[in-house]
C-alpha cells in the first residue's frame, strides 16, 4: 500500500449494498479489504439462537460475500461474533421484552458490533477506515467537526438507527451510498455483474430468520408468567400468556373482546399487566428518553426546536426538546403521536442533520379520552 493511498474496510453482509459500497471505494482508489462478521455459530450451553428458516448472515451470505470480494478482486475475512452478538444484541433483546419495553436489536448491533467491535479491529489492523452500506450522509464542516444527514433517497434512509454515532466514529467511518437511490445501487451492481444485483432485501431482524419475534422467544425457552389484561379502569378482561409477547399498539391476538377494538395502550411489569383500551388512548403529547447521544458531542444548553422521530419509518413529528440534567430529556410534541413505545428510539432532527437521539423510556399518561367524557 502506498503512503497516500487510504486502507478501507468494509462491512460486506452479502447483500447488494455492501457488495456496491466495496466496489465503489475500489474504484475510488481505496485499499479495499472485506470483512463479514459471523454470529451464528452456535454458543456453547446456550442452545440455537435463531428458528429453522433462512436467516441474515447466514451462510450462504458469507459464500456471496466471499464471491463478490473474489470478482472485485479485494481480500475478504470472516470474523466470528457469536458471544458478542448474544451478549449486545440476543440478550438485550431478550432481556427488553421482559422488562415490557419493545427494543430495536439494530441499535445495539450497530453501536457494538459494527461501530464498536469492528471498527476498533480495523483500526488495530491499520484501516484508515470502516465503510458499511447504510444509507446515510456524513459531512465535514471548515471546523473540522463532523455531522450526520439523512440519505438522499427518502425511502432507504437508515440515519435513524446510526444516531449514536459520535465525532470519533464519523471521522473513521464512509456511506458511499448515502448520494444514491436504491434503484441506482442495483443498477450499479448489474453493470458490474455482481452476482447479488437482484438479491431480496432482508424484511425483519437478522436473528429472527422469518418468524415472529413470538415464536423466536418461545424457542429461547423464556420464562413467562401468565397476568391480567385490564382495561383503562383497572377492570380485569383476562389473562395473558407473558408480558414478553405484548407491544404497545398490537391489536390482534388479544383474546379479548369489547364493544369497540382493543389496542395493547401500555405494559406494566411491576404487576405483570397488560392495559388494553381504544386506540384514541394510544395518542400521547410527551415523552422521555434516557440513555441519549449527541452526534456533536454535546447537548443543548437549553430547550431546541426539532423534528422527532418515535420509530424506524414513521413520520417525523415538530416537537421541544428539553435537556434535563441526568442526561435525559424531554420531548413534547406539537400534535399526540400515536403509540410512542418504551425501549424504541427517538431520533432528533434539525433539517436534514440528525441532532442525537435515545431510547423512550416513558411516555405521558393517557389523556383524557373523549369517549370517556
Amino acid at each position: 500500500m502506498t503512503a497516500n493511498r487510504k486502507r478501507v474496510v468494509v462491512a460486506m453482509s452479502g447483500g447488494v449494498d455492501s457488495s456496491v459500497t466495496a466496489a465503489l471505494l475500489r474504484d475510488a482508489g481505496y485499499d479495499v479489504v472485506g470483512i463479514t462478521l459471523n454470529p451464528w455459530v452456535e454458543v456453547e450451553g446456550r442452545g440455537q439462537v435463531a428458528g429453522p428458516r433462512k436467516r441474515s448472515c447466514s451462510p450462504e451470505d458469507v459464500l456471496d460475500a466471499r464471491e463478490v470480494a473474489r470478482r472485485l478482486g479485494i481480500p475478504h475475512y470472516v470474523f466470528n461474533v457469536q458471544a458478542e452478538f448474544r451478549r449486545w444484541v440476543l440478550d438485550y433483546y431478550v432481556a427488553e421484552y421482559q422488562r415490557g419495553r419493545t427494543p430495536n436489536p439494530c441499535l445495539p448491533c450497530n453501536r457494538h458490533i459494527r461501530f464498536g467491535l469492528l471498527l476498533n479491529r480495523a483500526l488495530a489492523l491499520g484501516a484508515d477506515y470502516l465503510a458499511t452500506g447504510h444509507y446515510a450522509r456524513i459531512r465535514r464542516d471548515d471546523a473540522g467537526r463532523y455531522h450526520l444527514l439523512r440519505a438522499v433517497d427518502p425511502q432507504k434512509d437508515q440515519s435513524y438507527v446510526l444516531y449514536h454515532l459520535g465525532q470519533f466514529e464519523l471521522s473513521r467511518t464512509l456511506f458511499p451510498l448515502g448520494e444514491y437511490t436504491k434503484a441506482q445501487v442495483r443498477a450499479l451492481a448489474a453493470q458490474l455483474g455482481l452476482p447479488v444485483a437482484d438479491k431480496p432485501e432482508s424484511q425483519d431482524f437478522c436473528f429472527l430468520g422469518g418468524l415472529d419475534y413470538r415464536d423466536w422467544l418461545s424457542l429461547q425457552a423464556v420464562e413467562v408468567q401468565p397476568g391480567p389484561i385490564e382495561d383503562l379502569s383497572g377492570r380485569r378482561l383476562g389473562e395473558h400468556r407473558g408480558i414478553v409477547f405484548y407491544t404497545v399498539g398490537q391489536r390482534r391476538g388479544l383474546g379479548v373482546s369489547a364493544g369497540v377494538p382493543l389496542y395493547v395502550i401500555a405494559i406494566d411489569p411491576v404487576r405483570n399487566a397488560v392495559i388494553v383500551g381504544p386506540e384514541e388512548a394510544l395518542y400521547r403529547d410527551a415523552l422521555e428518553a434516557e440513555q441519549v447521544s449527541w452526534v456533536s458531542g454535546q447537548a443543548p444548553e437549553g430547550p431546541i426546536r426539532v423534528t422527532a422521530r418515535i420509530r424506524y419509518r414513521a413520520p417525523e413529528a415538530p416537537a421541544t426538546l428539553e435537556p434535563r440534567p441526568d442526561g435525559s430529556v424531554l420531548v413534547r410534541f406539537d400534535e399526540p403521536q400515536r403509540a410512542p413505545t418504551p425501549g424504541q428510539a427517538v431520533v432528533f432532527y434539525q433539517g436534514d442533520e440528525v441532532l442525537g437521539g435515545g431510547i423512550i423510556r416513558k411516555v405521558a399518561p393517557v389523556p383524557v379520552l373523549a369517549s370517556a367524557r
